[in-house]
């Protein structure tokens, strides 16, 4: 037998081995082309194809096999590389990576080469939330020696979009194929990924416009197919809309947290120059209200302590006698003590990466905060 047949026929023999282990897997190998190339120093993949240098994959040991074919095939179908965007390239990889070797090795009878990057702090979060959270820690990074996320070969790929309906498709199949046979279970975090790969959000100040619009203020003359395009409208009918934002600074947030936080403040205020706003600074105690407008410099943040979201729900009932407030806004990584009753009115929580899962908000909205 040639070699490059016996390459391929222990391609063949992994994805059977793959079939038995994990359906799922199995499936989304079939959409892969799996090529071997000199030009990759291990394995990779542009997004649609996997290559596996040869001398690198005969020394794998079966386990390993199965692992790294799983490694590059998560990779395209999870559409890593298309959604790099303008990030670093290799920081944006060694995030990836902690997602999909997370799945891997949550598995049994996988395994992955010496050297390969785990964090099992991070691997529950989407690539996206990783990437931001690891940009603080740029000293401590683990070492990658070879990136496998590759630019096409013309440098320009196809579509996006087609791309993206191509691994959808194959995800869609892989989903049904494993719940059809009932052998084994999805990899820990793919309902995550996949929720990832719905269509980009909009930003969530424009995503603010889903509460205001809903309140007894309403937008004379506002068109609201502009939504998407962020914007409003220029003059409020009836009473004007009060906003409250509460910013956590407890211990848990970080320089760069803040940072974040009191970016978004600002981009509020200069979003939507018709509203008035209240902050307050929030930990286990509440600071303010400082009244806010596009006009005004922020004001020091106060805090520092342990983190409990009622002080400030409680300091905004106070006083709403003389305001109607339309919307509470509270940025925060989520973890702390919520109230046992919701307000009465509509809460946005706005949570940042690496914070509580959304759907663990007992209240209210929530909307993830990517950079």
């Amino acid at each position: 037998m040639e070699p490059r047949e016996e390459l391929q026929r222990q391609v063949s023999a992994v994805i059977l081995q793959l079939r038995m282990r994990s359906p799922f897997f199995a499936t989304l190998a079939l959409f892969a082309r799996i090529l071997f190339s000199e030009a990759v120093p291990t394995a990779a993949t542009d997004g649609r194809d996997v290559f596996i240098n040869e001398q690198f994959w005969r020394k794998l040991k079966p386990r390993e096999r199965l692992g790294i074919m799983a490694h590059e095939v998560l990779h395209a179908a999870l559409l890593h590389v298309p959604r790099r965007g303008s990030r670093e390239p290799l920081l944006w990889n060694i995030a990836a990576d902690v997602v999909v070797n997370g799945m891997i090795l949550a598995l049994d009878g996988f395994a992955l080469p010496d050297g390969h990057v785990r964090d099992k702090n991070l691997e529950h979060l989407s690539v996206e939330e990783i990437y931001h959270l690891l940009q603080s820690q740029l000293k401590d990074l683990p070492v990658l020696k070879f990136g496998d996320l590759l630019l096409p070969a013309d440098g320009v790929g196809e579509d996006d979009t087609a791309l993206s309906q191509y691994w959808r498709h194959a995800l869609n199949q892989a989903r049904a194929v494993q719940e059809t046979v009932g052998q084994g279970t999805l990899p820990a975090g793919i309902l995550r990924e996949l929720t990832s790969l719905s269509p980009a959000q909009l930003d969530w100040r424009s995503y603010l416009w889903r509460f205001l619009v809903q309140t007894p203020t309403d937008f004379q003359g506002y068109d609201r197919r502009f939504i998407g395009q962020g914007l409003y409208l220029e003059a409020l009918s009836g009473e004007s809309v009060h906003v409250y934002v509460a910013v956590d600074t407890s211990g848990s947030i970080g320089q760069q947290e803040m940072s974040l936080f009191l970016s978004e403040v600002t981009g509020i205020l200069n979003a939507y120059p018709h509203i008035t706003a209240s902050l307050y600074y929030v930990d286990a105690a509440c600071s303010g209200p400082y009244p806010l407008s596009a006009a005004d410099n922020l004001p020091q943040p106060v805090g520092g302590g342990g983190t409990d979201f009622r002080p400030f729900f409680d300091a905004v009932e106070k006083e709403q006698a003389d305001l109607h407030p339309t919307l509470y806004i509270y940025l925060t990584d989520g973890y702390g003590t919520f109230p046992d009753q919701p307000p009465a009115q509509p809460v946005l929580w706005v949570l940042t990466p690496g914070g509580i899962a959304i759907d663990e908000v007992p209240f209210g909205e929530a909307v993830r905060l990517i950079p």
